[in-house]
């Protein structure tokens, strides 16, 4: 019998809050020395384990098809996270739709959904790094048309058992099956963005949830996105979508601290990058103003990251904030302090903070 779908939820009943991941395998700088892959997820596997235990409500983690980075494969590191978790939320951060088969992504989805008792999702994105068509076959030149043509795709998987579909980048499907289908219906599917208009309409024409990626720059300048993504949404009948902003960051007992254990580990990365892309090389006096209020990255105390989500939520209005702790290697137990102090001392604040401007909003 064909599985009925039903709507997604498109509304969150809580402000979220949650991390994400490339889980870099990248030397600490301050010693040189790096982790092996295999002690790199095991670290990995304890800091969700310890998002989950603080209350956190979702952790992404990225895939990646470089040597800095031990998650090509983000759903068999997610679904062994699943065993080990209870209520988080797991999701990619990004599934790199393009240069993948659509089919694919939704079985393996489906089936952490199934290990994960409905706790699975897709962030479906174009990436940053172009690794992955080489490595597949696809052409550059197809970027765009790539990722449209499959995420179409996945959502018509996702909507049905059967599936009928043709399209220019795919062998056709002629009423076959697809299985196994997950837990939750529908399984959902967020669309990352990295601030460009198009892509923007095109998570809203399909009435897919946003989220918005803030790594530099001043976050006013991304309220026209968000505008604009939810007057899209309304014109093609969506109402209410949710949005993510998602940005780098770390958390330490006090702003100094939080600066001095980061920063190098950041310039490191960033650096590594930006002799790839022509980028200048960061200064410390960069990184600084980037943590200030009005910057993109959320660097300081528990206090310093509380009041950055609530200016930016003052911007935004979204339902959900991720942060990546961190761009590039530092020591476990800093992480995992990070982490303690995010879910303990931040979320609880946050979430009390933003349920009250909703209800004196709604009154």
């Amino acid at each position: 019998m064909t599985q009925q779908p039903e709507k997604a939820s498109q509304t969150t009943e809580r402000f979220e809050l949650g991390l994400y991941s490339f889980a870099e395998v990248t030397s600490d700088p301050r010693t040189g020395e790096a982790v092996s892959p295999g002690q790199r997820i095991r670290d990995l596997l304890e800091e969700i384990e310890l998002a989950d235990q603080v209350g956190l409500d979702v952790f992404g983690l990225g895939e990646h098809h470089r040597v800095e980075y031990v998650s090509s494969a983000p759903e068999v590191i997610l679904a062994a996270a699943a065993a080990r978790t209870k209520t988080i939320r797991l999701s990619s951060a990004v599934t790199v739709l393009s240069s993948d088969d659509p089919v694919r992504v939704f079985q393996r989805f489906a089936s952490l959904d199934l290990v994960s008792n409905g706790r699975a999702e897709i962030m479906a994105g174009r990436g940053s790094f172009i690794e992955s068509f080489p490595l597949f076959g696809y052409d550059l030149n197809d970027y765009d048309a790539l990722f449209s043509e499959k995420l179409d795709m996945l959502l018509k998987l996702r909507a049905s058992e059967f599936v009928t579909w043709e399209g220019e980048h795919r062998p056709a499907l002629d009423h076959l099956g697809i299985y196994p289908r997950p837990l939750q219906n529908l399984l959902p599917v967020w669309v990352a963005v990295g601030g460009t208009p198009e892509s923007v309409v095109r998570a809203a024409s399909r009435g897919l949830p946003m989220a918005l990626a803030i790594i530099g720059g001043m976050p006013e300048r991304f309220t026209p996105f968000v505008e604009l993504f939810r007057r899209s949404a309304r014109s093609y009948g969506h109402a209410d979508l949710p949005v993510s902003i998602n940005s780098h960051g770390f958390i330490a007992d006090t702003r100094q601290e939080a600066l001095d254990d980061s920063f190098p580990a950041v310039q490191a990365v960033m650096n590594k990058i930006g002799r790839e892309r022509g980028w200048s090389p960061m200064q410390r006096g960069q990184y600084e103003a980037a943590a200030t209020l009005r910057g993109a990255n959320f660097v300081g105390s528990p206090d310093d990251v509380i009041e950055k989500i609530l200016f930016q939520h003052s911007l935004f209005q979204h339902q959900r904030f991720l942060l990546q702790l961190s761009v590039g290697t530092l020591p476990h137990a800093k992480i995992m302090h990070a982490i303690e102090l995010f879910g303990t001392k931040v979320a609880p604040v946050v979430r009390a903070e933003i349920a009250r401007r909703v209800a004196t909003t709604m009154s």
